[in-house]
């Protein structure tokens, strides 16, 4: 092998030397070009005139000619210039990189681990894992993504204190699809790796996984969850859960549950954090004859408040709405809000629950509202109960569900929350049925306040044929007013109104609830009790 020795001085010097000739070169040629393509004519005769023409034109072509070489030589100087400060910036590049394999050569040979570098990416469809950075500075290397033999993505490499974690690689979409990749872990200021994303099935096999988010570093944010993959023939991939916050940072969210041909994938839940936690990912939409999934829970804010759950996934066709997941726990703020149910498929089905609102050391989160039921029949989602609040108020319950416009019972409301340092949370209202057969859902109650009560919740109103959902009763004031009891449902044809809900006791109590109006076959509800 022949090796080229080239010194950038010289071709600079070179360069220079180059440039000067040609400066010299055009002022000589501008210099001549006046008395070279003016020549006068020696006589008046055509002949004299003839030979200063020649001669003109002649000095006129070498002017030209002499532009032309003038313009190569510029280029010519430029690439000479361009080439010596290559050859630098190579030498400067080379003594860096010797620099740099000294510094990372001990840590390497201690830990496995270069001091400073970016991680190396795992090879797309190899599902190789990503290569952690160095030590001190460097992101971390993305997984690879799943193939045929070996499905599964690769996990991201981990990041250096001065750099973020490297991301999942996505599964194989395939017969058997491959499951996301983790996320890799931050350590310092960085940020965790995001999940990758479940592979797809296009057969009855379920779809992958989405990947977990890496935790995040000490002051760095967890990655986010993979998204479950779509399968055509079988359920759908669960999101993966977010990533866990550093000390300082926040948490994040859970990856989407994957829609899929039967049953939706579950979503994934919420990273815990040392502020807030982060939210639930939503559960994925049921295929044509599925369910959809179910939400993920909020993860806990361990120095903040609680992340919010995930809604349920709807049912599409025929199939159950998905449950929606609970709200986190909040030690140092509030609680997070229950996810809301799934809808009912289009042609049948029952609606999801709404999730539980989280407890919190200051407000409790609200409980999520119950699924709606859009076909023919099916039953309406129960409303989430209400988070406690341990220093302030009671979060309100979730509303109730419509059931479906055929037949089908409505969801009750859910309770109102305990409110440890305010008011008790208000319950939430029944759901109404459809229009054929079907009664109201009940009302929740009221949580108790160590102040005043909160107020039960309205029972939902009953269909052509059904009863009125009774009325929630008013929850205790232990240092001021009751709640109020809620208002029992109507009936419409045949059936009995609603009965009215329960006054809370406190000073003063609460108001009791009305009953509900009877169908025109059938008797009005009996007002709550004082």
């Amino acid at each position: 092998m022949s090796f080229v020795i080239t010194a950038p001085e010289a071709l600079g010097a070179a360069a220079s030397d180059l440039a000067g000739i040609g400066t010299a070169l055009s002022e000589a040629h501008a210099a001549a070009a006046a008395s070279t393509t003016r020549v006068v004519a020696a006589g008046a005769d055509e002949v004299s005139a003839a030979v200063a023409s020649l001669f003109s034109g002649q000095a006129l072509d070498f002017h030209a000619l002499g532009a032309q070489a003038a313009a190569f030589h510029d280029q010519f100087v430029q690439t000479l210039s361009a080439g010596a400060a290559s050859y630098v910036g190579a030498e400067a590049a080379n003594v860096q990189q010797s620099l740099l394999d000294a510094v990372n050569a001990p840590t390497e040979a201690l830990f496995g681990r270069p001091l400073i570098g970016n991680g190396a990416n795992g090879a797309p469809g190899t599902g190789q894992n990503g290569g952690d950075a160095g030590i001190l500075l460097g992101n971390g290397g993305s997984g690879g993504s799943g193939g045929a033999t070996h499905p599964n993505g690769g996990n991201g490499g981990a990041a250096g204190l001065l750099g973020s974690a490297g991301a999942g690689g996505a599964g194989w979409s395939g017969a058997t699809p491959g499951n996301g990749g983790n996320g890799g872990a931050g350590a310092l200021f960085g940020a965790g790796g995001a999940g990758g994303a479940g592979g797809f099935s296009s057969t009855a096999a379920t779809g992958g996984n989405g990947g977990a988010g890496g935790a995040g570093g000490i002051f760095g944010a967890g990655g986010a969850g993979g998204s479950g993959g779509l399968s055509t023939g079988g359920a759908g991939g669960n999101g993966g859960a977010g990533g866990n916050g550093g000390l300082f940072s926040i948490a994040s969210n859970g990856g989407i549950g994957g829609p899929t041909q039967p049953t939706g994938g579950a979503g994934g839940a919420g990273g815990t954090g040392f502020t807030d936690g982060g939210n639930g990912g939503a559960g994925g939409n049921g295929g044509l004859l599925g369910a959809g999934g179910v939400g993920g829970a909020g993860g806990d804010g361990h120095g903040g408040s609680g992340g919010v759950g995930g809604d349920g996934g709807n049912g599409t066709v025929w199939g159950n709405g998905g449950a929606g997941g609970h709200g986190g726990a909040g030690s140092s703020g509030d609680g997070g809000a229950g996810g809301h149910g799934g809808a009912g498929g289009m042609f049948e089905g029952s609606a999801g629950a709404g999730g539980d609102g989280g407890s919190g050391s200051i407000n409790g989160g609200a409980g999520g509202a119950g699924g709606n039921t859009r076909g023919i029949s099916g039953n309406g989602g129960a409303g989430g109960d209400g988070g406690t609040g341990i220093g302030g108020r009671g979060g309100a319950g979730g509303h109730g569900g419509n059931s479906g416009p055929v037949q089908g019972t409505a969801g009750r409301g859910g309770n109102g929350g305990t409110g440890g340092g305010g008011a008790g949370g208000d319950g939430g209202s029944g759901g109404n049925a459809g229009g054929l057969s079907g009664s109201g859902g009940a009302g929740g109650a009221g949580g108790a306040g160590e102040t005043t009560g909160g107020n039960g919740g309205s029972g939902g109103n009953a269909a052509l044929v059904g009863y009125g959902g009774d009325g929630g009763a008013g929850g205790q004031g232990v240092t001021g007013r009751g709640g109020d009891g809620g208002n029992g449902g109507g009936a419409v044809l045949f059936g009995n109104g609603g009965t009215g809900g329960n006054a809370g006791i406190g000073v003063p109590e609460g108001d009791a609830g009305a009953g509900g109006a009877g169908g025109l076959i059938g008797s009005a509800g009996n007002a709550g009790l004082t």
